[in-house]
């Protein structure tokens, strides 16, 4: 009898609200010279990179009804804890200070920290990555993810992006693009691939643990590059979410696949139209992402709230990971050394 292979799940997730983190954010700003201030990337330092509108229960939530199959959970996160957590055999955190080096923190980068996913002791061979702003938004077959040595990938739905070098004025994800195209280079004559100039959509990721290690070892220039940044840094875009995928294309080792998904950017003028686009549509979806743009706005903002508000309707449902909830394999909340090599 065929056995599905353990299938992990990997978060990155911060409490922006909490004073002694903001305390470090400040301090960690405030010791940037001119020349790292300049060249921070757009959005960098903005609150809505950072804010917990609790998107992280709701998206354990999504992932208990949408894949309860999953494998161990695992929250990457600088110290902290939500406050909702409940103690699971099936779910570790994952302290910076065990996964990153000393003379690399405190980094507020998320392109940097996920740099050192693959080395969490214990991660499956395929896991799935996301932030804590993407949903898993219909029930999971994993051959519409992963195949044998392989992996899929899919396109945003965002206008292709020009074909020029990196700019300071650029989002991320097109400086990244940019990026992994350069460093690839035109592909060999007669071969299937060629660059498409498009980002990847924001998606629950799909990896495979020894790609990314193969990778680190091809590329260390990359790996270097992103894990020098204290914050987002605009000719230092994560690799992670391009570099890796776009490799694994060119490689042979991922294919294209058309997913349905629905992205909401919280402080677009038409967020409310996406929203309700997004309730009508879910059990359909692959996944969506909910965006929090609203960057500087007050905790109070109306917009949050009413995030928050469809979250809990669209899954009433407590996941095993919250208290209160039916207490299945708990023992101690742990927090895993991982020996960096």
């Amino acid at each position: 009898m065929h056995t599905q292979p353990r299938v992990d799940i990997v978060y990155l997730w911060v409490n922006g609200n909490d004073p002694s983190w903001r305390l470090k954010r400040q301090q960690a700003a405030a010791q940037l010279n001119t020349q790292s201030l300049d060249a921070m990337a757009v959005y960098s330092n903005v609150e809505g990179r950072f804010r917990d509108n609790e998107e992280l229960r709701f998206s354990l939530r999504a992932l208990e009804r949408y894949f309860p199959q999953h494998g161990h959970v695992y929250i990457v996160t600088d110290g902290q804890t939500p406050h909702w957590l409940q103690a699971s055999d099936r779910l570790t955190l994952i302290d910076h200070r065990t996964l990153i080096p000393e003379a690399a923190r405190p980094t507020f980068d998320s392109g940097h920290i996920e740099s050192y996913i693959h080395h969490i002791a214990g991660l499956s061979e395929q896991f799935f990555y996301l932030n804590d702003d993407v949903f898993f938004g219909a029930p999971v077959n994993l051959a519409d993810w992963f195949w044998d040595g392989g992996l899929y990938v899919g396109w945003s739905n965002e206008p292709a992006v020009s074909q020029e070098p990196m700019r300071a004025d650029a989002p991320a994800l097109e400086n990244a693009c940019r990026l992994s195209c350069q460093w690839l280079g035109e592909p060999p004559a007669g071969s299937p691939y060629a660059h498409t100039y498009r980002t990847f959509a924001h998606s629950p990721r799909p990896l495979l643990r020894s790609m990314l290690y193969q990778l680190e070892g091809l590329a260390p220039d990359l790996f270097a590059m992103v894990r020098s940044t204290v914050f987002r840094v605009w000719d230092k875009p994560t690799i992670v979410s391009d570099f890796v995928l776009r490799w694994a294309l060119a490689q042979g080792q991922a294919q294209v696949r058309d997913y349905t998904h629905v992205h909401v950017s919280t402080g677009a003028p038409e967020a409310a139209q996406q929203l309700d686009r997004l309730q009508v549509l879910l059990g359909t979806l692959d996944f969506f992402c909910i965006n929090d743009t609203t960057d500087d706005a007050h905790p109070g903002d109306p917009r949050l709230a009413e995030v928050r508000g469809l979250l809990q309707t669209l899954f009433t449902q407590p996941s095993r990971f919250e208290r209160g909830s039916p207490p299945l394999g708990v023992r101690p909340l742990r927090s895993l050394a991982c020996a960096f090599p």
